[in-house]
């Protein structure tokens, strides 16, 4: 599974849970499923004679398809193209979107953020990672005493410049 590794934190891709989610709304509102896909990825199994500028959109519907998996890492099914059954496999990452063939309606995915490990982190972003911040000085503010209103009261905001 992809995972983003954010500085002590993992989390999965959120993609394929989108993925599914609207694939079946689709489906339930009558529409037929079309795939975005980025057929320069790697390990994309696509029929390249139907790619065109790097892309291909693929049929999903389940009379189009036999053998649909749609798990947390790719897309895989068989389909027909000019009479000739191929094998598809599409990692998630590859995925751009997924909409209605009808209406359009579905959702283009963003890029998926490249996030580095700590252990792939440079020495010196490590060190800008741990650079503390300045506490705040104590010294009287002009700016806050400027705040101050006819009661004597000191204003919770303060001007920073």
């Amino acid at each position: 599974m992809t995972n983003i590794d954010i500085i002590g934190s993992s989390f999965t891709s959120n993609k394929p849970y989108l993925f599914r989610a609207i694939f079946e709304w689709i489906l339930d509102n009558g529409g037929t499923p079309h795939l975005l896909i980025d057929a320069t990825g790697v390990d994309v199994t696509v029929p390249q004679e139907h790619v065109r500028e790097g892309q291909i959109v693929l049929n999903a519907a389940p009379e189009a398809v036999q053998g649909w998996l749609a798990d947390n890492e790719a897309v895989s099914f068989s389909a027909r193209f000019s009479g000739k059954s191929q094998q598809i496999y599409i990692p998630m990452k590859a995925v751009k979107a997924l909409y209605a063939q009808e209406n359009g309606m579905g959702m283009v995915f963003p890029e998926e953020p490249v996030v580095q490990t700590e252990d792939q982190i440079s020495t010196d972003e490590r060190a800008n990672l741990s650079t503390p911040i300045a506490p705040q000085s104590n010294k009287p503010n002009p700016a806050r005493s400027k705040s101050r209103q006819a009661n004597g009261k000191v204003s919770h905001l303060k001007i920073i410049k």
